[in-house]
């Protein structure tokens, strides 16, 4: 029981952080920084995979007195083919000793012994309202393990309330076992010097042209190839390179084609995995930022642009609105619909003649991006493993 600790003991999955460069990995890196910063009445084991041997990653989770760290003697991919597949019920406890709570972050919950409350985090439902969007085994995979991990959970943390209605419709979670919890984004995003966009962008060999960037991994869901044929009429009238930011993900054939059947070669880039310390600089290089995602549990890249100052335009699907909408109910970014390149591309035009406009929309975006910071979220969380804990012991 937690009266056994001066300090509750929180299991936490942290391998993502280690493993994944984008998207989960971020969101598990910045949230464990600021979990260990904001509750230092928490005692935080930190559980990882073995590490693989090589990462574009670097190791940089938190040190500090209330935090232990606990690495399986399997990688990730074993581990996963134990508590997932075999469905094998090897607690987590075996590794990490004694927990008070444990907290998955990444959809899939391992086994956890004895009346431990647990917290499993689902981002999206991607793969389910958009299937044709991931590689058929992928599917398959997700299928069969997220919802037994959803079931078995104590309770869903979800990035948006669009997350949160997708779990009640699609698998009838009732709303008292589902948290809202919005990312934040890291005080480093911000506008910086035009040296060090000089000096980033030449890593990059992204050269001199004005730039319109977009982020994330390369994979259909992104919409990227949708991206190209909107960006086509605007190569033609505008001197700007569109710059892909994100590592390879899956699929991703016929964004290439794309680029080549368009003749776009010279004025496209895509720089596969930038290191997070890069991305303030790539997001300050931009006239535009431009997001033409099929579906976000959330949106993080949208919200650093905004921070950055950079003039967005996004997708109006799944929890992209609620990034964007002000507390007046105004929008601090333009908002379409992922299937109109025409749209899409008289917003690029327009605002790249429009400075005024884009002047404001960088103004309403840095007062937009200041409500979302996480030392807020982490601080949400912390009360909620509290409640968990509370409930668990009375």
């Amino acid at each position: 029981m937690v009266g056994r600790s001066d300090r509750p003991i929180i299991g936490f999955d942290a391998t993502s952080a280690l493993t994944q460069g984008g998207g989960i990995g971020r969101y598990t890196r910045e949230l464990i920084r600021a979990l260990v910063a904001e509750a230092p009445g928490l005692h935080f084991k930190l559980f990882t995979a073995r590490s693989p041997a090589s990462s574009p990653v670097p190791d940089s989770l938190p040190t500090a007195s209330n935090v232990t760290r606990h690495r399986a003697p399997l990688d990730e991919r074993w581990l996963y083919r134990m508590w997932y597949r075999g469905r094998i019920p090897i607690p987590v406890q075996t590794i990490t000793g004694r927990l008070d709570l444990f907290h998955s972050p990444d959809f899939v919950l391992p086994f956890v012994s004895g009346h431990v409350p647990t917290l499993l985090t689902v981002h999206d439902l991607s793969f389910i309202r958009y299937p044709e969007t991931f590689p058929a085994r992928l599917t398959a995979y997700l299928n069969r393990t997220v919802p037994w991990s959803v079931t078995r959970a104590t309770h869903i943390l979800a990035d948006s309330v669009s997350t949160r209605n997708d779990l009640k419709s699609l698998w009838n979670v009732p709303d008292e076992k589902v948290t809202v919890l919005y990312s934040g984004v890291n005080e480093r995003f911000r506008r910086v010097p035009d040296e060090v966009q000089s000096a980033v962008r030449a890593r990059y060999d992204l050269g001199e042209t004005p730039v319109i960037l977009s982020l994330g991994t390369v994979q259909p869901r992104k919409n990227y190839e949708f991206l190209v044929r909107a960006f086509e009429p605007v190569s033609r009238q505008a001197p700007h390179s569109l710059i892909i930011v994100g590592a390879k993900g899956w699929l991703d054939e016929g964004l290439s084609a794309e680029i080549e059947r368009l003749q776009l070669a010279g004025r496209i880039r895509i720089t596969g995995f930038v290191a997070d310390e890069d991305l303030p600089a790539l997001y300050s290089a931009a006239d535009l930022f431009v997001f033409p995602s099929l579906y976000e549990g959330f949106g993080l890249p949208i919200l650093e642009a905004m921070a950055c100052g950079v003039p967005v335009i996004t997708s109006n699907s799944s929890s992209l609105p609620e990034v964007i909408t002000r507390d007046d109910g105004e929008l601090a970014a333009i908002m379409l619909s992922p299937y109109d390149e025409a749209a899409w591309t008289m917003e690029m035009l327009r605002l790249l003649a429009d400075e005024d406009t884009r002047h404001s929309l960088s103004e309403a975006g840095i007062a937009q991006s200041a409500r979302f910071r996480w030392q807020k979220a982490a601080a949400e969380l912390a009360t909620l493993y509290r409640r968990l804990l509370e409930k668990q012991k009375n």
